[in-house]
């Protein structure tokens, strides 16, 4: 059963079932620095570009020049007699083919093969254990045919052999069929696979023979094919595969192993990776004043770093020293704690055994009480008893209920070091902050900025914060993108003042600490509104029922309570009851420019008007109360729908957004963003869910209000709106509702930072 090889990072698969285990190489480390291909040094022909490439021309594993390198599945390369040594150590038997071998000619013999390669050592078996432990992120697979299915890199022998013989390595080729002492070789012969001085090479290709037409070749040590063959099938390939990145025959070509693949001719290959390389050459050799100074930024940055690593080791040193001389001076003050106590116990024993020997016979106290005892004169005998007697007392009741003056033991002064032992486990370098996370549900624009963010869990804390922000709707500069900062931000929240309307933000944030700045967090975009946002309260006025609407202290939401009266009604209503809808309207009147706000209505509402309209038509209609139940009646076109005879049509002195149980209805004939209109004309009524803030753009010359979704800016309808008069915000309600209007950023007591005003960029 023939499986291809499964190449790694999954570029070739294999199609038929799973083969054996197949042998596999570990890359040495080298390999990241070895080109893949060699091609391009080559180009670089002068000798002192050929001298300066001998690293690439090291095999990773002999660590010597490639002899008959062979391309690994990972492109990289390695000697065909280290891959064998290689896998010889790995206990694969059988998979060292040669994939070109070389046959054998007459004038090989061993001595006058390579003086390198004779002297060639392989690795040993414990250093080829190391170089093979860490690899190009794994093993290289070879799939079942091992060695044999590589192909040889030819063109990086072409440029060991030009290397040689620029750089004279290995001394001077000699002539494989004179007689000793044999002569320098000048040519050699491909189909001879030999080398020959003048005489031998006219001598073994005698004029008028099939030899005499053998093309002389420079004189080398490796014999190569003409051509590249395939390891599969011996023919000469012809094609590139672009999904396995493997070059094929024309066998391989029709074979299932690469049904469906992009597959193109070798020509077009060459010609394209030619053209990508001489471009990048060409970039490279055009630049290189810019990696001289790279080179000299990054020795000075080696230069830095030696500085910056002896002072870290310094300053933990220091830390630490700083560290052992706290414990040490607190060692010496629970040492000196010990000390006083231990003595001042010994004390008081030493005390209390004095007083106890004072009470054996014949000394001491009982001494003296024996001596007294013997007194005969009476009087005296009690004027020195009365004393004596107390003392004996004392020393009976001591005697009897004798214990130590001091405790022997010490569990006192025990230390509990278990916190301070797993602080000192875990004392490890300070880690930068991690990415804040920007609170997406209390970051909004309005008239101003408001952004906020806080850490994840686990993160090291921050000292203070960095906030970048640029506009993304202007057209794009040249150089690396400018970015507006501030630093050194307390806290986690800030107002970013006076913003463009009509714009897109994209604001970013990162901590600080003591180890350096961490990671931004993600980008937020935000939309400016349109327009400068309109501040205004609610006036209560006029047109407001005390019995139905409540509005709040700060005058900035408004609750409607129907009460017993709607509910009274209520039985009415299929007999043509007339019921009053209730107007507030915003304090401020607006006579110029554009002006722009946002409200929140309740879901819950029963039927709720957001809009704007004439001052004098809206004071005129707190009169008398509208007919909400005749369908003459329409508040959101501003006039009576039944005045059909008006020859002059006129902009409504109203334009309303009708809300109702958490719908938007959205009448017929509006003209709408939202794409509600059918494809035979006009739109139907019909209903959008009611987002959760909902904004009013006014444009006062051009007579239009929009009314918009004011967390996506969405347009949801725009009308026509008479605008011969001052206009006012207004807020109808039918029933239960309420209506809440969006604070002012200002307003928040957060850390100012006025965009514009800074010089600092990236």
């Amino acid at each position: 059963m023939a499986t291809r090889a499964r190449l790694s990072q999954g570029r070739c698969q294999p199609c038929s079932p799973p083969p054996l285990p197949s042998p596999s190489l570990r890359v040495p480390p080298s390999f990241v620095s070895a080109a893949p291909l060699t091609g391009m040094a080559a180009k670089r022909g002068t000798k002192t570009s050929m001298k300066n490439m001998e690293k690439e021309l090291l095999c990773p594993v002999c660590q010597e020049m490639y002899k008959q390198p062979l391309v690994l599945p990972c492109t990289h390369n390695v000697c065909q007699a280290c891959a064998r040594e290689v896998l010889g150590q790995q206990g694969y038997v059988g998979h060292g083919g040669d994939p070109s071998s070389e046959p054998t000619s007459p004038a090989s013999t061993p001595s006058t093969r390579s003086p390198r390669l004779s002297r060639r050592t392989l690795p040993k078996p414990d250093r080829l254990d190391r170089l093979l432990k860490s690899a190009c992120q794994g093993d290289v697979e070879l799939g079942e045919r091992g060695l044999a299915g590589l192909f040889r890199n030819l063109t990086l022998e072409r440029v060991v052999e030009r290397y040689r013989q620029s750089v004279s390595v290995g001394g001077a080729i000699l002539c494989q069929l004179c007689k000793p002492p044999p002569l320098e070789a000048t040519k050699g012969c491909t189909e001879c696979r030999a080398t020959f001085c003048n005489e031998c090479f006219k001598l073994f290709h005698p004029w008028g023979t099939q030899k005499a037409q053998h093309e002389p070749t420079l004189p080398t040590l490796s014999f190569r094919p003409k051509g590249l063959m395939c390891p599969d099938h011996k023919e000469e390939v012809t094609h590139y595969c672009k999904t396995c990145q493997r070059l094929v025959c024309q066998l391989c070509r029709v074979r299932r192993t690469h049904s469906g693949h992009k597959i193109t001719p070798v020509l077009s290959a060459y010609q394209a990776l030619k053209d990508k390389l001489t471009k990048s050459l060409t970039y490279i050799l055009g630049n290189q004043d810019t990696v001289q100074t790279q080179i000299c930024e990054l020795e000075e940055t080696v230069r830095h770093t030696e500085v910056s690593g002896q002072q870290a080791k310094e300053e933990v040193s220091q830390l630490v020293r700083g560290l052992g001389a706290v414990l040490e001076e607190k060692r010496a003050s629970l040492l000196q704690a010990i000390e006083e106590c231990q003595q001042e116990r010994l004390a008081r024993l030493s005390a209390q055994i004095q007083e106890h020997r004072s009470l054996l016979d014949g000394s001491g106290l009982v001494g003296y009480a024996q001596e007294v005892l013997k007194e005969t004169d009476q009087p005296c005998f009690v004027q020195a008893a009365k004393q004596l007697h107390n003392r004996i007392a004392r020393a009976t009741e001591a005697l009897q209920m004798f214990r130590p003056a001091a405790s022997s033991s010490f569990r006192h002064c025990q230390l509990d070091v278990g916190r301070e032992m797993k602080l000192l486990t875990e004392l490890n370098f300070l880690r930068v902050p991690e990415a804040p996370v920007i609170d997406t549900q209390r970051t909004f624009a309005y008239d101003q900025i408001f952004l906020c963010w806080r850490l994840p869990p686990h993160s090291p804390p921050a000292w203070h914060y960095t906030i970048e922000f640029r506009r993304t709707d202007v057209p794009a500069q040249p150089g690396p993108t400018r970015w507006q900062r501030r630093e050194e931000v307390r806290g986690t929240s800030a107002l970013l003042e006076n913003p463009d309307t009509g714009s897109v933000y994209v604001l970013r944030v990162r901590g600080c600490n003591k180890a350096g700045y961490g990671e931004y967090s993600e980008d937020v975009h935000l939309h400016t509104p349109p327009a400068p946002v309109l501040h205004f309260f609610l006036d209560g006025r006029w047109g407001t029922s005390r019995e139905r609407l409540a509005i709040s202290k700060d005058q900035r939401a408004v609750r409607s309570v129907p009460g017993l009266p709607l509910l009274l009604a209520a039985e009415r209503l299929l007999t043509g009851c007339h019921l009053s809808v209730d107007v507030v309207l915003g304090d401020v009147a607006v006579t110029q420019g554009r002006s722009y706000w946002a409200c929140a209505v309740d879901p819950a509402s029963y039927l709720v008007k957001v809009g704007v309209g004439l001052e004098s038509k809206l004071q005129e209609s707190f009169q008398g109360a509208p007919d909400v139940i005749s369908p003459r009646y329409d508040p959101d076109s501003g006039h009576d729908s039944g005045a059909e005879d008006a020859t002059v049509e006129a902009s409504p002195p109203f334009a309303f957004l009708t809300i109702g149980m958490g719908k938007i209805l959205l009448g017929a004939g509006a003209s709408s963003n939202a794409g509600l209109t059918g494809r035979d004309g006009p739109a139907a009524s019909c209903t959008v869910p009611l987002p959760p803030r909902l904004g009013i753009c006014l444009d006062y010359e051009r007579g239009r209000v929009s009314f918009l979704d004011a967390v996506s800016f969405r347009g949801l309808l725009e009308c026509p709106l008479d605008c011969s008069g001052p206009v006012c915000p207004a807020f109808c309600f039918i029933g239960g509702g309420a209506v809440q209007l969006q604070e002012p950023v200002g307003t928040k007591p957060e850390r100012k930072v006025t965009i514009g005003g800074f010089a600092k960029l990236d």
